[in-house]
């Protein structure tokens, strides 16, 4: 708080993250703004990575790459730092090819100020069901983006470590708010998605397909076992043959045996 390079704003209560962010923004200069969460360590070049990716004047914003920090606490930490891999170096990689990141994750992503600028009135004004909206402000905030005509992209060199939940009831509560964002925002976002690219969309609206698909499977294989005393083998083969397909997919493109037992996940 001494350094006269940075200026600490103490708000009077706690607003949440997104008026917080807003004020901040709104009290700062630079051209560009990193955005960091508390809980979160960035790697000593990660500006330096970020920087060139925001040159061109048609990128909104560009994040990092997530790891876990607490990575050998427990088992639940190492897999949810196997999913932070899955989810950066497959999903956001990929949505990456054609600009167009979807959720540009909080502990380390880079905004342009003259983008932010133009959008924190339609950022702060978001209402969900009658009410000021108080969840999903990463997401959010990287549609409006892409709304607005910038591109969104992803950086794997520029590394973040972010403390995750080490117990299943926090996880639990953590991924139900962001299943919450995920499924309201791509909502609100069906209008946009064919706009940017057709595979695109294909990958959105399967990430939010296949979850209830596989919620309805098991409902249907617990329904046959309850009425006829049969289990169903063969669905049940297929949903572990895919998962294994893919784990070592995964395994063999990180170079790493122990996402063979992210198939647990």
């Amino acid at each position: 708080a001494r350094d006269p390079r940075f200026n600490i704003l103490l708000l009077p209560q706690n607003v949440g993250k997104r008026k917080a962010q807003i004020a901040a923004i709104r009290r700062s200069a630079g051209d560009m703004v990193l955005n960091v969460d508390s809980d979160t360590i960035l790697a000593s070049d990660v500006i330096r990575k970020l920087v060139p990716k925001m040159q061109d004047a048609a990128v909104g914003a560009a994040m990092g790459q997530l790891t876990a920090r607490n990575r050998n606490d427990s088992w639940l930490t190492r897999l949810i730092d196997m999913e932070y891999w899955l989810a950066c170096n497959e999903e956001r990689a990929a949505q990456a090819r054609f600009g167009a990141v979807m959720c540009c994750c909080g502990p380390c992503v880079m905004y342009r100020r003259s983008a932010l600028a133009s959008l924190l009135d339609q950022y702060e004004s978001q209402y969900f069901r009658g009410k000021p909206s108080d969840f999903g402000e990463d997401r959010h905030l990287t549609i409006l983006m892409l709304k607005a005509g910038f591109r969104t992209e992803y950086v794997p060199s520029a590394i973040a470590a972010t403390v995750v939940p080490n117990k299943l009831g926090p996880y639990l509560r953590q991924q139900l708010r962001w299943a919450r964002s995920t499924f309201r925002d791509t909502l609100l976002g069906l209008r946009l998605l064919p706009t940017l690219n057709r595979f695109l969309t294909l990958d959105v609206v399967g990430q939010n397909l296949g979850p209830l698909l596989l919620a309805l499977s098991v409902l249907t294989g617990l329904a046959q076992l309850a009425l006829t005393g049969t289990a169903p083998w063969l669905a049940a083969l297929m949903i572990v043959a895919m998962t294994m397909i893919r784990c070592s997919v995964v395994a063999l493109r990180a170079r790493q045996l122990r996402f063979l037992g992210f198939s647990l996940h």
